[in-house]
This record gives C-alpha cells, structure tokens and sequence, in this order.
C-alpha cells in the first residue's frame, strides 16, 4: 500500500466530502460549447467599456491552473487543449454553494464553467463565472516546477504530466499528425496509394538490423516484429499497384540514444517508372511543402545547426565526398589488400565481415565525411556490398544507383533505384547470408517468394526510406528523439504504485 502525502490525503478527503454532497469526484458528460485560444481570439479587439453593452457568453471546460482567492471572489486559470483563460468567480454570481464547492477545488481538477465573456482594466479577455461544475478531482498535486526538472527521463515517463504543463510538448504532440497529414495529403495528390502491410514477419529482410523476436504458439513458429517495410510493398508494385507508401512502425533491437529508439515510424515510398533522380525530386518537393504548409517557414534550428530548406539541394557521390576530405579516390583503387592497408593508416578497424571494398568506403564515409553534411545533402554512390536491394551503377558494378539525405550531419531518408533483377537480386541474398554466416548477425535472410514475384516482373522503380521521427524532429526543432515520440522506450524504474 502506497503512503500517500499530507497533500494526497488532503485532496482525497475533499473527494469523499464531495460525494456526501451528493457529487461524484470523478465527473460526468459535459458539454462544452467553447475553447479557450477560440475565445481569447474572438474578443481579443474588443475594448474593456464595450463589453459593458454586450451579453456575449461562453462555455468552457479544463483543468484548474492557477487560483488567486480574494474571500467572496476569486480568480482562477483553466486550461483545455488550445490553451488557457482566466475565470472570475464571486459568491454574488454564482451562489453559496457553489461558491463553496469551487472553494474545495485543486489545482489540477478538472472543471466546467458558463459565464459572460468580458475583459479586464489589464485588458486580460476574461470568463465571468454564472454557472460553477465540478468535474474530476486530482489526487495528486501536481509538480510546481515540472519545467526545471534536472531529470529529463522524468518528462518522458510521466508523459500525462509534462504535457498538462508544458506549453512546448503540448505543441509538439499537435504538430506531429499536422505533419504527417500533409505528407498522406501530398503523396495522395501526386497519385500515391497509402497501404498497411503486415508488422509480424518470419525473415529479415529490408535493411540491416537485430530482430525483435516473438513466438507464435498456434503455428508454433518464430517470428519477427518487421525492421523495414520493403518487401511488401514492392510485391504490391509487381501487382501493378504502381505508387504505393505506408507509414508505419517499424522494430529494431538495438540501443537508444538522442536519434535512436527500438520502435519508431517509417515511412517508405515507391513509385513505378522512377529512378533516383524521380526520389530525389520528390523528397526535395515534400519537405518544402511540409516547411511552408504547416510550419510557414524555411529555416529551422536542428541539433545545433540552422538549416535553410530553401533552394536547390545539394547532390553529391559518396567517392567525391571522401575525396575531398581525405585526398583519396577509391574510384581509382581496385586492390582490396591496398583499401584494408588504408583503413590501418586510418585507424578504421574493421570486423572480418567488412574486409570489403563496400564496407571500408562507408568506413572512411562515417569517419571523415557523415558529421560535415549540414546543410540537406543528397549522397549518393553507396557501395554494392551494403546495398543488397539497389540496382547497380551501369558505370561501374561496385557501385549501386542509391542515396541518402543529410541534414545537420545525420541521415534523414534513404533511396534507392530499385533492383529488378531476381537473378542478381538471389546473388545479392546469397552474398548477404555468407556476410551472416561470417558473423554479421545484421545481414538479410533470402526471400524466395520475393525473387519469385521478381520473376513475374517488377517496373522499373524509385524507392525511399524516411524516418519519421527525425522528419519531425527537424520540423519541431527538438534535439532528442524522445520529444517527438509520446511514448519513447524508457528503462525501467522501481516504484511505489
């Protein structure tokens, strides 16, 4: 049994004198008929004398904020979803008892107020309280300073909390399905079909990632939660779907950090008859139009970076880019011996599995190139060994038709020239489960019914990859993944019920 504060004990007291007086503690339908942000705006114009010649009225309902008591009147801040507004009660208005009942409330109940709309001599539009309802009574207080919590992780756990009081959350939770709405809306414009497929899987397929793994007792089978969404929706392309996207959650068992959380939304794109530049194109638009629909600007200030969505993104290849930080062109190297000699000079070690040309370029990539890309940057060039569904480069086969967008030094989309091909697509599965075999428990399983509906034909196709959360992110101006998600994965913490 949990040992309830002198404040708890207080509060629940007042709940049981509620219900002598013939009230439940906790409230029944109330119909609202106003919000608070709808009624500031409305009359913010209005000058204090003319609201003496007028008998306007309102109807709100939220929790208590704020209380100032002055004996037989009172003033008190409610706030509902919109934001807040100030309540004048006095015993003259509403009558004893209900003078009294607003006298046992809390900051923190839950109440509903009718009243006369009216401004003060500080020119504070105001409710002037004719009708007092109790609604729901807090048990517990809340935190005075929740905003100067030195403990982050708090916010998170207590999620219901931090956006009772934090202005900021409270935006952010209202702006993500703003912006998720105008990328359904921009894709459905452009003749996108927006799918679900499925999120229990039995292969690993789609990128590379540890598995969060399950067991489904009917079949007696191991399965999968998905760590992409790939497959499927290519398949629905051989179907003659032909622009298919799906926004959905996605599992990676792996760590967390400011960027990284093991369940997170993905949202991937396809469109038949595209390439690498069709993505690139598509990508620039959406972003901009996100920018300037829902935020109504171009600039935004991302993990410590201000970063101008405005005119033509830059586009460079992944061999350009380490040349011009390190001097060295591997474009020019064939000598697999020569590239490891290189990684040593560089202090890159490397595990047995990524004793490759592929895996030693994205060495050198991450180490010297991936924290310089500010500015949203297209790279693409991406070598074959750590692109197994990507259509290869007709130039040069170690190189494939695929990029990644940067912004502030982290990948926020990755795309692809979709590979077609079932018999090169089956050697790219086999090279992966000998990369397994060698220890990369990251590398991808093979699908046989995806080379099979390969081999039924699928369109030539431009194919991409966003993180949702970083999209929003960069769109909120939040530094930690766990701002933009309601509900991050936390660790957990003992506590008293």
């Amino acid at each position: 049994m949990r040992n309830f504060t002198e404040q708890e004990l207080v509060r629940r007291e007042k709940a049981a004198k509620l219900k002598t007086l013939g009230l439940d503690p906790f409230g029944h339908k109330y119909n609202r008929e106003d919000y608070a942000l709808l009624v500031k705006e409305k009359y913010q114009d209005v000058d204090h004398d003319e609201f003496e010649n007028m008998s306007d009225t309102a109807k709100v309902a939220g929790r208590i904020m704020f209380i100032r008591r002055m004996g037989k009147a009172s003033f008190f801040t409610i706030k509902d979803k919109t934001g807040s507004i100030q309540i004048y009660i006095s015993i003259n208005d509403v009558g004893e008892d209900a003078y009294n009942l607003f006298k046992m409330a809390d900051i923190g109940d839950i109440v509903g107020v009718y009243g006369k709309v009216m401004k003060t001599k500080t020119g504070e539009v105001t409710i002037k309280c004719l009708e007092y309802t109790h609604l729901v009574k807090a048990l517990r207080p809340l935190p005075e300073k929740f905003h100067g919590l030195t403990d982050k992780e708090e916010r998170y756990r207590r999620r219901y909390v931090d956006l009772i009081v934090n202005d900021d959350s409270k935006k952010v939770a209202f702006m993500r399905p703003k912006i998720i709405r105008c990328i359904q809306k921009f894709l459905d414009n452009q003749g996108f079909v927006e799918v679900e497929t499925p999120i229990l899987t039995t292969l690993l397929t789609g990128a590379a990632a540890r598995p969060f793994t399950a067991h489904h007792n009917a079949q007696d089978l191991d399965m999968h939660l998905r760590i992409a969404l790939e497959l499927n929706l290519k398949r629905l392309l051989v179907g003659g779907m032909e622009r298919v996207y799906e926004i959905g959650r996605t599992f990676r068992n792996e760590g967390m950090d400011s960027m990284h959380n093991p369940e997170f939304t993905m949202m991937e794109v396809y469109q038949a008859y595209s390439d690498l530049e069709g993505m690139m194109d598509l990508t620039e638009n959406m972003y901009k139009t996100i920018a300037e629909e829902v935020c109504g600007k171009t600039v935004f200030h991302f993990l410590g970076k201000d970063i101008d969505l405005s005119g033509k993104w830059k586009r460079v290849s992944m061999i350009d880019a380490i040349k011009d930080k390190t001097g060295i062109d591997f474009k020019e190297i064939d000598d697999l011996e020569k590239c490891i000699d290189l990684a040593k000079e560089h202090e890159i070690e490397l595990e047995e599995h990524e004793k490759q040309y592929g895996h030693i370029v994205n060495k050198f990539f991450e180490k010297y190139v991936e924290e310089t890309l500010i500015e949203p940057t297209f790279l693409y060039g991406h070598p074959i060994e750590i692109s197994p569904l990507t259509k290869k480069d007709p130039n040069d086969s170690r190189f494939t038709q695929r990029f990644e967008l940067f912004i502030s030094g982290h990948e926020c989309a990755n795309a692809y020239t979709e590979l077609n091909d079932p018999d090169d697509q089956l050697e790219r599965f086999e090279a992966q489960l000998k990369e397994k075999d060698m220890g990369n428990d990251e590398a991808n399983d093979i699908d046989m019914d995806f080379i099979e509906a390969l081999e039924y034909g699928m369109p030539p196709t431009g194919g991409i990859g966003y993180g949702i959360d970083r999209l929003i992110m960069l769109f909120t101006e939040q530094e930690s993944i766990r701002d933009v998600l309601l509900f991050p994965t936390m660790k957990e913490k003992n506590r008293d019920i």
